[in-house]
């Protein structure tokens, strides 16, 4: 369907386009649905984009590379099962034509085949080329039964050059079988006993599965007789092998009845070779199904008819190559539905089609558990069916697992766990290879594709968006600096689609991370450069407006590359290192705001200004009593920032009054952090701009500053934080707790946060510690691995301040750091120095915020030095500017602000 389509149908009854609406020629929808981690995009796939490159591939299954001597096979192979005359026609399927295009790119030479093969021909010999097109390849596992002992290829071990670990065999039976029936027919007397023949060949698979260096054996009887594969007597076999008399008719296995003798063989043998009672398996036994030449009989090949010997053999592991393409959902089923059945998706990478391979990895992932599938190259002959099959594999799984995540079928995590199974971790248990997963350089085997961050933006979400919210005018492009002043440019939504279609987006001065609220720029900061605006669609949204669209960015050199300080950035990275650790979080905010009417005024010399002071009926009003809801304009104003948040796709979980006249807190619901931090912005935004505009002629001020009165509470911006798993959450807050002090000059990053620095106001307290349920504490326990961090306010940038206490708390876990400090129930102030030593409450939290930064540099070891350094500078420069302001007008400098 295409996005035109899409949106009449949303729309039936307008006949207006996003074609006409917008001036963009729709595409078909599959095109448009975003990869937000693809290479070049920030967002919260990134680790997913990273791991899928980075994780390195134990390829089960695989043939030798040709000597360079041997000219007998065509290139044309590479994409191709066709043989002879079909073969010919292999230049014209998709797979060829997408493999000569990218083999281009490696090689650097025209894009098409003649030039491509000239290319290859020159590098036959050329042991750098091979160890490239072997890239990202831990180790393989070599069926050498293909070319038999022909002398044609290179032995399986050669092959180790080119991998980092150890290279194994696969055996393949028939040739055993093979040889064993011609010597049997050579050497034996006439009529010799038909069990001679069976000793020969259980001597060699008994040899085979004793030697460490074969991994597991195959049979080929899909080509030779189909996969059904019927049990055959000792007498049946003596009956056919003397019905002949000599053995020419045995020199390739197609006798259906002894075909399958010699498997069922081979299994009986797997299984005597695990003693008895043994839980574990043997080795495996691989199985060609499905795709390959005119030789096999397609409706015989499906892994269905496998069924029976499955059951047969439960403690032999049985292996169904190919993906069993075109039966891939045959193969799917049967190793979800049996213990010793394992899915393989090689061979059709490159072999097939862009759109078949993802569909095969859709349809293996439909039924089969990621712990029972794997992938091979099947690569042979030429080393550039390795490299094929190993980019494309990576591309396919990078579509289908970043639709999974974005769809919310998948977290991060999970769809990295997924690629370690596929690629390593299967292959590593089945095989009993006892390997590392070591994650290799980042695999970019071609110009063409970018592994490294772009700043070419896809306009594809936005166009998406638009589909769904065709009466979107202005598209907000929104940042926030180090002073966590909200920065924003808009552009006009049909502005904004003319410049994305072009990838392109707007510049920036690099002064803008080092500017305070007045527009003064820090030290060292200078407006010479410019960055990238880059807009993260994975955070867009409705705007606080009817027809705004809201998007949070992040900064990018004009190469691409990303800028180190930017906060959202900090934050992503973080989130990135937690699930590379395998970690993930969820967060949510308590959000506080306090309403205030304004008055305008005119001063001398015609200027003038705005006061700020309490809504009508603050008598009364208190901590959740329904005596603050009396007021209709509040109430009215309340419901209609949760509509505009619902809308926005915002969950608000509750909202009650606070203590402070005008103070009410909203709860939205649990995000990963990153769209979290995304969220509460976009949150606070349509909480003031309702608040302001929402009643006619009585416009409100809501602000989010720690004490906009000094005789009433203050207002905070406490943050819920759980992890998953919750194994070792002691540890990870024991990080947080032993960094806290630093974390707290971010958390509260001005003077006048410390108003809330006090004892027995539920704010956190004073001192460094933790307690269950204990508000009086900074780290409230809740529950398992949810705690809440009360040591929070409005002033602080909500991604620096999410980043020092993630990467604090990793820290933590990755230095298995002791949670010394103990569960406190009372109030900390309240402990004699005595008391508060034995619950290893020692420290208090800095007074002020020039003590604080003083000691922000301890975050340097967890957020980075380049981060830090900014924070000190342009916080510094901030400090000084307050401190020059009288209390009382920079109250008010702040609400305005804040």
């Amino acid at each position: 369907m295409v996005i035109s389509q899409l949106y009449r149908r949303h729309n039936p009854a307008d006949s207006d386009t996003i074609e006409g609406r917008f001036g963009y020629s729709p595409l078909p929808l599959e095109e448009l649905v975003p990869l937000q981690g693809r290479p070049g995009h920030p967002g919260v796939m990134d680790s997913l984009v990273s791991a899928i490159w980075k994780i390195p591939i134990i390829d089960h299954h695989a043939h030798n590379l040709l000597l360079p001597s041997n000219t007998s096979q065509s290139l044309l192979s590479i994409t191709s099962e066709a043989r002879q005359g079909a073969l010919g026609y292999a230049e014209s399927t998709l797979a060829h034509i997408r493999a000569v295009k990218q083999l281009a790119e490696v090689l650097g030479c025209d894009p098409n085949f003649e030039a491509v093969k000239s290319c290859i021909e020159e590098k036959r010999t050329d042991d750098a080329w091979l160890k490239k097109c072997f890239s990202g390849i831990e180790c393989v596992m070599f069926d050498d039964g293909l070319d038999g002992d022909s002398g044609a290829v290179y032995p399986y071990d050669w092959h180790d050059r080119l991998t980092r670990s150890k290279c194994r065999r696969i055996v393949r039976i028939e040739p055993v079988a093979e040889k064993v029936l011609a010597d049997w027919f050579r050497w034996s007397p006439l009529g010799a006993p038909v069990q001679s023949m069976v000793d020969m060949f259980s001597k060699d698979i008994k040899a085979a599965i004793a030697d460490p260096d074969v991994a597991g054996f195959k049979s080929v009887i899909c080509y030779r007789t189909g996969l059904s594969i019927p049990v055959t007597t000792h007498s049946e076999i003596a009956d056919i092998l003397t019905s002949e008399g000599k053995g020419d008719r045995f020199t390739r296995l197609n006798d259906k009845p002894l075909g399958s003798f010699f498997v069922h063989l081979t299994a009986q043998l797997l299984d005597q070779s695990v003693p008895g009672g043994a839980s574990h398996s043997s080795k495996p036994f691989q199985f060609h199904t499905g795709l390959g030449d005119n030789d096999l009989s397609l409706q015989d090949s499906s892994p269905s008819q496998l069924q029976p010997f499955i059951e047969k053999y439960p403690r032999v592991p049985i292996v169904l190559l190919h993906a069993g393409y075109p039966f891939t959902k045959e193969a799917g089923y049967l190793a979800s539905v049996y213990e010793n059945a394992y899915m393989d998706i090689g061979e059709v990478f490159p072999m097939i089609s862009r759109d078949g391979q993802e569909r095969v990895i859709k349809e293996a992932l439909e039924l089969c558990p990621t712990e029972k599938l794997m992938w091979s190259t099947d690569g042979h002959w030429f080393p550039e069916t390795f490299l094929l099959a190993v980019l494309q594999a990576r591309e396919g799984m990078e579509f289908v697992l970043t639709g999974h995540v974005r769809r919310g079928t998948l977290t991060t995590s999970q769809a990295i766990r997924v690629v370690e199974d596929v690629f390593f971790n299967t292959s590593n248990k089945l095989y009993d290879l006892k390997l590392d997963l070591q994650p290799s350089p980042l695999i970019a085997p071609y110009p063409g594709h970018r592994i490294e961050d772009s700043e070419t933006v896809d306009p594809a979400p936005l166009i998406l968006f638009l589909s769904e919210n065709p009466s979107t005018k202005y598209l907000r492009l929104q940042w926030v600096d180090y002073t966590a002043t909200n920065r924003v440019r808009i552009l006009p939504i049909k502005h904004a689609l003319s410049l994305f279609q072009k990838g392109k987006s707007i510049g920036i001065t690099k002064a803008v991370l080092g500017l305070l609220q007045d527009d003064t720029i820090s030290p060292g900061f200078t407006a010479t450069g410019e960055y990238t605006l880059f807009p993260c669609f994975d955070s867009l949204r409705r705007g606080e407006r009817p027809g705004y669209a809201t998007v949070q960015c992040e900064f990018r050199e004009k190469s691409g590359e990303e800028v180190p300080i930017c906060p959202r950035t900090v934050l992503r990275k973080a989130v990135e290192r937690a699930a590379s650790n395998g970690r993930e979080f969820l967060v949510g905010f308590e959000i506080e705001v306090v309403f205030m009417t304004t008055r305008t005024y005119s001063g001398n010399g015609g200027y003038g200004g705005t006061e700020y002071g309490e809504v009508p009926v603050s008598e009364g009003h208190a901590w959740s009593t329904s005596r603050a809801l009396h007021n209709s304009g509040i109430l009215s104003t309340i419901e209609a920032i949760i509509d505009t948040l619902e809308k926005s796709g915002i969950v608000v979980q509750q909202f009650h009054p606070e203590s402070s006249p005008g103070q009410y807190e909203f709860v939205t619901g649990p995000l990963p952090p990153l769209q979290a931090a995304d969220a509460l912005l976009a949150t606070r935004e349509i909480i003031s701009t309702t608040a302001a505009t929402h009643l006619p002629g009585c416009p409100l001020r809501a602000t989010f500053t720690p004490r906009p009165y000094t005789n009433a509470a203050g207002t905070g911006a406490h943050i819920h934080i759980s992890m998953t798993p919750e194994t070792d959450y002691r540890m990870f807050y024991a990080g947080v707790l032993k960094y806290l002090r630093a974390i707290v000059a971010i958390t509260y990053p001005n003077a006048q946060s410390y108003g809330r620095v006090c004892d027995g106001i539920w704010a956190g307290g004073t001192w460094v510690a933790w307690g269950t349920q204990n508000r009086e504490t900074p780290l409230r326990k809740i529950s398992g691995s949810h705690w809440e961090v009360k040591c929070v306010d409005g002033f602080a940038n909500t991604y620096l301040a999410l980043s020092a206490i993630l990467c604090a708390g990793l820290q933590g876990l990755l230095d298995k750091e002791e949670l010394v400090i103990k569960d406190c129930a009372p109030d900390p102030s309240t402990l004699s120095s005595d008391e508060r030593k034995e619950l290893g409450v020692t420290e208090g939290l800095p007074r002020s915020f020039e003590e604080a930064l003083e000691g922000v540099g301890a975050l340097e070891k967890v957020l980075g030095r380049e981060v830090v350094e900014c924070y000190q500078v342009v916080k510094g420069a901030e400090r000084k500017m307050l401190e020059s302001m009288v209390d009382a007008p920079q109250r008010m400098w702040l609400i305005e602000r804040y």
